[in-house]
């Protein structure tokens, strides 16, 4: 008898996991929820008031589908950063982007490089598609632009996924660094560009890059600075030729009427961006004190996280997390040694980040036996 369903060879080689234990997951295993949410890297300081305002008004007309062209939301974002909306596709977060632009690219045995330990989710697209990943390590906490670039010139890969501000580490490079690239990718290889919280990153992250670059594709988020994690959109800036085959795999309705709503009013409300910028500010310098006074290190951030380095293995980070999460306190860490040393901890508000002060120090007695 034929088994039902008939999976591909490749899905029944794979393992069922996922790269991240969502918090919700955690409070259902310890009976509890969390005091302070600071794993994810959301935004605590929420969405502008206009988003949410523009969310509660379309929620009246939700029993529509949302525009499949995503046309007004293209066309400001195509203002917003001087191109035409050619150069804009906008899909379920950057995840989803991920996702497309692998199964435009990647069949099974294509070479794609990245560096080990960086962001996980688009690994598993790559191998989800029977992509042959080849991981290139740090240089000390920054993902190495010039061991990328050797890797590529010797595979010569469909891919090279880097991200500019990194995460877990929360380093950068200057966006000059990342431009210079350019010239050095083999023939045929597109330089995939997460630019995720370049919106919250020091002047000069940005890389200057024409958006009719043919060798590029830069990938934004609504998700950080803007606030709206939960609405899950992203967006990508590319030569009008690839953000036209977006087209051919695209989910067209994927993108609902309130995101579409809400992700355009936040657009337009720069101002509370940029309070949003300083409320991260002061929660970068305020974590990275805590850090200090517990005798962590706190890593350079350039995102809306700072990374502690706690001194010892990744065993006893982990007991560290642990710890923290018996206590009501939601973090995560790095993956891959010997970044695994560290916990990340997201920017918060006063409680929050108060919350995290308190269980801190009796989370690392406890680790420490």
């Amino acid at each position: 008898m034929t088994e039902t369903p008939q999976y591909t060879p490749l899905i029944r080689s794979l393992p069922a996991s996922v790269p991240f234990v969502g918090p919700e997951t955690q409070e259902r295993s310890r009976g509890a929820p969390f005091t302070a949410r600071l794993g994810a890297n959301e935004s605590l300081f929420g969405p502008s008031p206009r988003a949410i305002a523009a969310m509660e008004a379309a929620a009246r007309s939700v029993w529509m589908y949302g525009d499949p062209e995503v046309h007004e939301l293209r066309a400001a974002l195509a203002a917003h950063h001087g191109v035409s909306p050619d150069h804009i596709v906008v899909g379920e977060g950057i995840d989803g982007l991920l996702g497309y632009l692998v199964r435009l690219m990647i069949i099974p045995g294509d070479v794609v490089v990245t560096s080990d330990g960086a962001y996980p989710t688009f690994n598993f697209h790559v191998t989800g598609h029977g992509g042959v990943l080849h991981k290139v390590p740090y240089r000390g906490d920054h993902e190495d632009p010039e061991a990328l670039l050797a890797t590529a010139a010797g595979v010569r890969p469909k891919l090279l996924y880097i991200a500019n501000p990194d995460n877990p580490m929360g380093s950068h490079h200057p966006g000059a660094t990342i431009a210079a690239m350019l010239d050095r990718l083999p023939q045929g290889t597109l330089l995939v560009l997460d630019e995720a919280y370049v919106d919250l990153a020091p002047p000069g992250t940005a890389a200057d890059i024409a958006a009719d670059d043919p060798r590029v594709i830069r990938l934004r988020t609504f998700s950080k600075g803007y606030g709206l994690a939960g609405l899950r959109v992203g967006y990508a800036i590319a030569a009008p030729g690839l953000i036209s085959a977006f087209n051919k795999v695209r989910n067209h309705f994927g993108v609902g009427r309130i995101a579409q709503a809400g992700a355009l009013a936040a657009l337009q409300d720069q101002a509370w961006l940029d309070q949003v910028r300083a409320e991260v500010t002061t929660a970068r310098t305020h974590l990275a004190a805590i850090a200090v006074a517990n005798g962590l290190r706190p890593l350079p951030s350039a995102t809306n996280f700072v990374t502690m380095d706690c001194g010892r293995d990744g065993d006893f980070a982990r007991a560290v997390l642990r710890e923290l999460v018996a206590r009501g306190i939601f973090v995560r860490m790095p993956f891959v040694a010997p970044h695994d040393r560290c916990i990340r901890v997201s920017c918060g508000d006063a409680a929050a980040l108060g919350a995290f002060a308190t269980a801190l120090p009796l989370a690392l007695a406890a680790a420490r036996g």
